[in-house]
């Protein structure tokens, strides 16, 4: 051999080094990419899990039931019992009216009432003795009037009497009293003022009624049920509020079903390629409330359904099925 063919042998060896380092490069970009791929596939499935069809919401308002006290006598207000945000019994009395008028027409209502027992006693006696009298001495016709005029007085006797017990239990409703366990709130009133009938002069929370309102988007509706467990996070708390879906609202408002002009529908133009879904209320019953939180009419709360990673693993599941039902052969015929 020459040593130019030497030459060109040494020269040709290095040259095939290169082609062998290129091979492994390759095939870690291509897996590297694959795994970048399926690492960004993974991340928009979580995303779209959490976002899309989790059932939770960040819109939920702390709700509770409101009494509007009203008085049912009118009268100038003598004596206020309670102050601002006082908590009361129910039972309690939170005013307490002018009982002077009350207690006159008590005793006017019962001196009516000896008047018209005298007044049936004499009319009984006298319709008495007329009917043990013959047709001789007086007649029919006379018994019958003494007889009428006798049930006259019973009945003018009953009328007394429930005008006693009126008398009575408008007396007894110048205390006006707290129709529920609570708490008194935006308490205006002061000694002086005229309480008229009917009309709300003090508010009282009933503190025994808190509950939950989550608005959940309507394609996260088919992940909750009545019964289902729910913990509620308040802004500003950490400890989390637990309870269950009490109910789910059956209807919302819906804007084009307002009749417009004629009479006709108005329909409201929509995006052909970005619908807002609407939102649903979900009563949640409050089972047990963390030691130190306040609850507060109004508060905003992220409630979640379900009991922590049960919507992620049953999401996984279905995935895992939709994707072995499209692996799998078709069933023969």
């Amino acid at each position: 051999m020459s040593d130019e063919s030497q030459d060109a042998d040494r020269k040709a060896q290095p040259a095939k080094a290169p082609k062998k380092v290129r091979r492994p490069r390759r095939f870690l970009r291509v897996l590297a990419t694959g795994l970048i791929l399926a690492c960004a596939f993974v991340a928009a499935a979580l995303v779209w899990q959490f976002y899309v069809t989790a059932p939770w919401t960040r819109d939920g308002r702390v709700r509770v039931q409101v009494a509007s006290v009203a008085p049912q006598v009118s009268g100038q207000i003598v004596e206020l019992r309670v102050t601002d945000n006082q908590a009361v019994r129910k039972g309690d009395v939170l005013y307490v009216i002018d009982p002077f008028d009350f207690d006159v027409a008590i005793a006017s209502a019962e001196a009516e009432m000896d008047n018209r027992e005298a007044d049936l006693q004499v009319k009984r006696t006298q319709a008495a003795r007329r009917e043990a009298l013959t047709t001789l001495s007086t007649s029919v016709e006379e018994k019958q009037q003494f007889a009428g005029t006798a049930k006259i007085a019973e009945a003018a006797l009953a009328s007394a009497k429930a005008q006693l017990s009126q008398a009575k239990i408008n007396r007894t409703r110048t205390e006006v009293r707290a129709p529920v366990n609570g708490r008194v709130t935006n308490l205006l009133l002061r000694v002086g003022d005229y309480a008229t009938t009917g009309t709300v002069n003090i508010a009282v929370i009933d503190t025994d009624s808190f509950w939950i309102d989550g608005y959940f988007e309507e394609t996260k509706m088919a992940h909750i049920h009545v019964g289902d467990p729910v913990s509620a996070e308040l802004l500003g708390y950490d400890p989390l509020i637990r309870g269950r879906v009490e109910s789910i609202t059956l209807g919302i408002s819906i804007a084009n079903a307002a009749p417009s002009t004629q009479g006709l529908p108005s329909v409201d133009p929509v995006y052909t390629w970005v619908r807002l879904a609407q939102r649903v209320p979900v009563r949640v019953r409050i089972e047990r409330v963390p030691e130190g939180v306040t609850l507060v009419a109004g508060m905003t709360a992220t409630v979640s359904v379900g009991e922590a990673g049960d919507h992620r693993r049953k999401w996984w599941t279905a995935l895992r099925q939709r994707f072995s039902g499209w692996a799998a052969p078709a069933p023969s015929p």
